[in-house]
């Protein structure tokens, strides 16, 4: 799966045009109807036959008609579009962007050159490849926040050392709230890490009906840590959580290896990439579908829905406290630091859910 956060930067006409921020251009019939027909050739490539050619026709009946004749604001056509395009399709990850300045002339299957993969390295190393935290919590957990998923080429070496670091913990906490999303081969390689080497694992299948071929992702032999294995997952979700996030969260949990805490996921499943239309259009257009091979479906619209669903800013502390409680009735006798921890975070726990309740009362 690839990544397809679509939702970042797209741009509300009404309010923002109002307000004077932003440019815009005025459309005329010709470079209208080169947009509309733009987006109907693109959704050829469509991950859904059936809906793509449902949005085809109900486009080219409206333009037809004459129907988009009184739009002449860019801004103002790409808002249209979205709404008409997720209505008819069902697909909230499909949305048509404006600009203002002409868009280069680039194709989604363009490679990208030696300059760019260095570029895209060095800035993703100056992120510490979205490995934004690893560290032993209190009574022997680990805990792991990803803010996003590296290519394995950039961050499987950091990954091995995270994976080492929390190698003796009795249980680990992966954080995903605010994750979203990005390679499937780091999805791959950190199932990997949570599952034995043998026999390798089917993880996903991605069908791709433009080409008429499927991708499938299974766990691999070979990693750079050691494996973390015969302890428990602790996930931790929200509504941030999209796209390779939801993925790798979905498979765990098809699989049985990981208990999900937090809210529901966004519901962006079906990878793809952006698609330019016009000089000042593009679109982000879904072109493949994931399947998990355990239930033959994915999350597309739905999200992935948590095992224990409470506030994602109560999330951490639960999942903590779940861990250690899983701890305890686990163990023979309890030792000092985890009785502690037992208690300094039960306390925590409920000032937090205090707060909590304080402040949605504040709100009222």
């Amino acid at each position: 799966m690839v990544e397809s956060d679509s939702s970042d930067g797209s741009v509300r006409a009404g309010g923002d045009l109002q307000d004077g921020n932003l440019q815009d251009i005025d459309l005329d019939l010709v470079s209208r109807t080169l947009v509309l027909e733009a987006v109907a050739e693109a959704l050829d490539r469509y991950a859904l036959p059936q809906a793509a050619a449902k949005a085809q026709a109900d486009i080219r009946q409206r333009l037809n008609g004459g129907g988009y004749g009184d739009i002449v604001s860019g801004y103002q056509l790409a808002e249209t579009l979205t709404t008409q395009l997720q209505t008819l399709t069902e697909d909230r990850s499909m949305r048509v962007y404006f600009s203002p300045t002409p868009l280069p002339e680039l194709s989604a299957d363009t490679p990208p050159t030696a300059e760019e993969l260095a570029y895209q390295a060095q800035q993703s190393q100056r992120r510490n490849f979205d490995i934004n935290r690893v560290e032993r919590l209190a009574g022997n957990l680990g805990f792991l926040q990803l803010y996003g998923f590296e290519p394995p080429e950039f961050a499987g070496d950091t990954l091995a050392a995270a994976m080492t670091c929390i190698a003796h913990t009795q249980g680990l906490i992966i954080d995903l709230r605010y994750n979203r999303g990005g390679s499937p081969g780091m999805v791959a390689l950190l199932c990997s890490y949570l599952l034995p080497a043998y026999p390798a694992v089917h993880l996903s299948d991605v069908n791709w009906p433009a080409e008429n071929r499927t991708q499938q992702s299974w766990t691999i032999p070979h990693v750079g840590g050691p494996r973390y294995l015969d302890r428990p997952i602790y996930l931790l979700i929200g509504p941030e959580t999209a796209t390779a996030a939801e993925e790798f969260a979905y498979t765990l949990k098809q699989l049985k290896r990981a208990t999900l805490i937090g809210e529901t996921t966004a519901g962006k499943a079906n990878p793809g990439a952006g698609q330019r239309l016009h000089d000042h259009f593009w679109m982000f257009l879904p072109m493949g579908q994931v399947v998990n091979p355990v239930t033959g479906a994915n999350w597309e619209g739905s999200g992935v829905l948590p095992d224990f669903k409470v506030p994602v800013e109560l999330a951490l502390k639960v999942a903590h406290y779940m861990g250690l409680t899983d701890l305890k009735k686990h163990s023979q006798s309890l030792d000092q630091e985890l009785g502690a921890a037992l208690a300094t975070v039960k306390n925590q726990l409920d000032q937090m859910q205090q707060d909590l309740i304080s402040q949605l009362g504040g709100l009222r």
